[in-house]
């Protein structure tokens, strides 16, 4: 241990944003806190995706009861629409994470997941564990309860089916199978290096009214969860709006609820309540044997503490951390240590951070990082001892009130640290199931911080130890203090210019690499790596970097083979060669202003594929979408591609082209089309072809999507290799340019289509059936009409997730869509 200098500067004041580190609570949460002390009692609530909780009950739990509060989602939420962006997938599960886990800071729960990947809508539980690797996820339901331990769990949809999606009667078949095997040693043993068998006392099922289905009965167990905190100076109803209004990519905000707002439960296993959620559990300092001083110490801590002083409470709260420590080691006295611990700090005003000086590193850079530290309060803090990653000082300094001290250090960051990479995506993972190489990694929300430091502190003679990521902080002259999460990249990146690359013949076409460099000098090479049937060249290109954060483009020609029929599809790979080491990674960059930045390097690939396609005209109008990547293929492919906008379709002539496309719930969230719908129809009426596709019911800014009336419907079609049946095999549309057989629905992914038309005008064609297993006939995938000079189309086919995946039927017969069909 070394002894260092210290400098100081005088405190700056900015607005905090959701990134701060080290919050500082007001009197009124400090004492709502204090009050969570004395609660021992956990409650787990468990559904299937992002927005499926009931934040309200949430919020009740975690504020007014004070029971530590988790939520366990079993997806990420990967497979739904997006409605902030273009990011699907993956990226869109990123999204979703970071928007549950700012939902969770606002409702007080803590937030837990599965390995299960959304793969999309299912109508049954069957389906969904054909994706789904049943014992795999239940093993992971069991670990959190395991590692949880709740006193009682609490699933959001019944296993009858009353929940609709398959995934939400899965995830309460899971819950159900899960409650009895957490308590049994012998259903996945391997977990017991990590966590203990743990039996739940009830398993409940918190019953609903919504979507036209009413499961409550007055005969059930009510709880009125509408109740005002004056503490918070909030309802739990309105603690829940501003919770699930963290949804945005789903467009969830919600009006606040203010008043009483019951919930209803029925009982699955265990015994009943009669009076409380919590009969038959003691949830007071006296389930632990001996507590009766803790208890007495507690109460007069709760009792005495003061508003205007919080720091009066902190001789008595680091008595109390004392005698809970000489308690024998167990899970509430683990959580109450923590808890304790962060009310001293809290109490006494203290305030410390770790900054990096840059965002992003490399293995075996120079880190330059600092850390603040602020003592506000009279009591004695002294700042004993910093370390990180190899650095470890001894300071012994004594925080004066009110006087911030600052200090800078440089050292290596070490070559055996890993790029920043979520740990559910180390690995490809299959349809249905992400890969978690390590146990104790099952249930986290995200990784642990790449780096953190720990600060020792002093407090009333008592060594207390923190944690504090670090983390890269600026200030935004609009919005403050920006907190962003220490990035570990890769020495040199590789981006393709386009994640799908199709050709219609064998002409070759050209892709662009841009590498991206994190270091200070950087040499080394890049290739493209594809089959032998494709053509790359040059076989590689070498390049050059001389300082940290340059960047340059690259372009490779790549060549179809020489003769093709059917649709060939394969992936084209980038291998960079950095100072002697091979890497293969792309860089992603994701920034919302409700939610953290996020970056990852996923590898650097693209899909490539032949398809066999004649092109009808090749002007395209297009009027974006939700989460929607179609106008970047439709470029790809060779089109014109010209975005339009409210003042672009009134004042341009839009006859010049040769279709318009609408993308998909343009008519949920664009308001501004309920004003141009005329001219639209105007522009079919004098000759254009006009493509809309798929819109919910709900919401739409006019109720003349179409020339001719019809409805929309909540039917779909969710298995993607379901049988597509033609109705008329001769329709132009089917027929021009392409002609489309049954090969061109085969590679589909996640499902055939979705929201499908009804009650359709006699002047439709309709052009396509096809059903689910078991189910009956379904028309409305497609239809088409000739309207004045022109064509009108509307399918609620999922062109939005086949043509950026490049299935090459897909491809075909939206080609014929947007194609005139004489």
């Amino acid at each position: 241990m070394k002894k260092v200098l210290l400098s100081f500067f005088s405190l700056l004041l900015f607005q905090i944003s959701f990134g701060q580190t080290s919050p500082s609570p007001d009197a009124a949460q400090i004492q709502s806190e204090l009050e969570k002390l004395d609660v021992l009692g956990s409650v787990l609530y468990i559904a299937a995706h992002p927005d499926d909780e009931n934040t309200r009950l949430l919020a009740y739990l975690a504020n007014e009861k004070h029971y530590r509060t988790g939520y366990l989602s079993l997806t990420r939420g990967d497979g739904g629409q997006n409605l902030i962006g273009d990011e699907q997938g993956e990226q869109l599960g990123l999204i979703r994470t970071q928007e549950l886990l700012a939902a969770r800071r606002v409702d007080g729960a803590e937030q837990f997941f599965t390995r299960a990947y959304d793969f999309g809508y299912t109508k049954n539980p069957e389906e969904t564990f054909q994706f789904w690797d049943k014992e795999k996820i239940l093993s992971d339901v069991v670990f959190v309860i395991r590692k949880f331990q709740p006193d009682i769990i609490i699933m959001r949809f019944p296993t009858t089916g009353e929940g609709g999606h398959g995934h939400h009667t899965a995830s309460a078949i899971l819950a159900v199978e899960a409650f009895t095997a957490a308590a049994d040693p012998n259903r996945f043993p391997e977990q017991l290096q990590y966590v203990k068998p743990w039996q739940a006392k009830r398993l409940l099922w918190n019953t609903f009214n919504f979507g036209g289905t009413n499961t409550t009965s007055e005969d059930q167990f009510k709880l009125d969860v509408g109740l005002y905190n004056p503490l918070l100076g909030k309802s739990y109803g309105e603690i829940a709006a501003e919770s699930r209004s963290n949804h945005k990519s789903q467009g969830f905000g919600i009006a606040k609820s203010r008043g009483s707002q019951i919930e209803y439960f029925k009982t699955i296993s265990g015994d009943a309540p009669q009076h409380d959620l919590m009969d038959g559990v003691t949830t007071s300092w006296s389930r632990i044997q001996g507590t009766e001083s803790i208890q007495a110490l507690l109460d007069k801590i709760i009792s005495g503490y003061e508003p205007n002083n919080p720091s009066a409470s902190v001789p008595g709260l680091v008595n109390l951390y004392f005698s809970v420590k000489n308690l024998p080691d167990g899970y509430w006295k683990s959580q109450k240590l923590d808890e304790i611990k962060k009310l001293i700090a809290e109490c006494a005003g203290l305030w410390f951070e770790a900054y990096s000086d840059e965002r992003t590193y490399c293995a075996g850079e120079n880190l330059g990082w600092k850390f603040q530290a602020i003592n506000r309060s009279d009591i004695p803090v002294t700042l004993a001892a910093v370390s990180l990653n190899g650095f470890d000082s001894t300071f012994n300094f004594q925080l004066a009130n009110n006087q911030l001290m600052n200090y800078k250090h440089q050292q290596n960051i070490g070559k055996d640290i890993s790029i920043t990479q979520p740990y559910w995506l180390l690995q490809p993972h299959s349809a249905g199931m992400f890969v978690s190489a390590k146990q104790n990694e099952v249930g986290d929300a995200e990784n642990v911080p790449p780096l953190e430091v720990k600060f020792i502190f002093k407090i009333g003679g008592v060594n207390f130890d923190f944690d504090r990521p670090l983390v890269y902080k600026t200030v935004d002259p609009a919005k403050g203090e920006i907190y962003d999460p220490l990035v570990i990249a890769p020495p040199v990146t590789a981006n393709l210019s386009s994640n799908v690359l199709g050709f219609s013949n064998t002409n070759s076409k050209q892709i662009k690499v841009m590498l991206n460099d994190f270091l200070p000098q950087a040499n080394g090479t890049v290739k493209l790596i594809a089959k032998s049937d494709w053509k790359i060249s040059p076989s590689q290109i070498n390049f050059s970097f001389h300082h940290k954060g340059d960047d340059t483009t690259v372009v490779f020609n790549i060549t179809p083979p020489s003769q093709f029929n059917e649709p060939m599809i394969d992936t084209i790979q980038a291998e960079i060669n950095v100072n002697g080491e091979t890497w293969n990674q792309s860089l992603v960059n994701i920034s919302y202003d409700h939610i953290p930045s996020i970056t990852y390097f996923p590898p650097a690939q693209a899909r490539i594929f032949t398809v066999p396609v004649k092109f009808g005209g090749m002007n395209i109008g297009y009027i974006k979408g939700a989460g929607d990547k179609i106008p970047g293929v439709l470029e790809n492919m060779g089109y014109k591609v010209t975005m339009l906008d409210e003042a672009t379709i009134s004042n341009t002539n839009i006859q010049s082209f040769d279709a318009i496309v609408v993308g998909v719930r343009a008519y949920n969230i664009d308001d501004w089309l309920k004003r141009s719908q005329p001219h639209l129809l105007d522009y079919v009426k004098n000759g254009g072809t006009l493509v809309v596709q798929y819109n919910t019911a709900g919401d739409l800014v006019t109720d003349k999507v179409g020339p001719y009336p019809f409805k929309l419907s909540r039917d779909r079609v969710t298995d993607e290799n379901a049988k597509v049946n033609f109705i008329n095999p001769k329709d132009p549309i089917l027929n021009s340019p392409n002609k489309i057989s049954d090969k061109d629905f085969e590679g589909w992914i996640q499902e055939r289509g979705l929201y499908f038309v009804s009650n359709v005008d006699s002047n439709y064609r309709k052009i396509f059936t096809m059903n689910d297993k078991g189910e009956n006939p379904l028309d409305g995938s497609l239809i088409v009409t000739n309207y004045g000079k022109g064509k009108y189309v509307y399918t609620s086919l999922a062109f939005f997730r086949e043509l950026p995946a490049g299935v090459p039927g897909a491809v075909r017969l939206f080609v014929n869509l947007i194609s005139k069909n004489d």
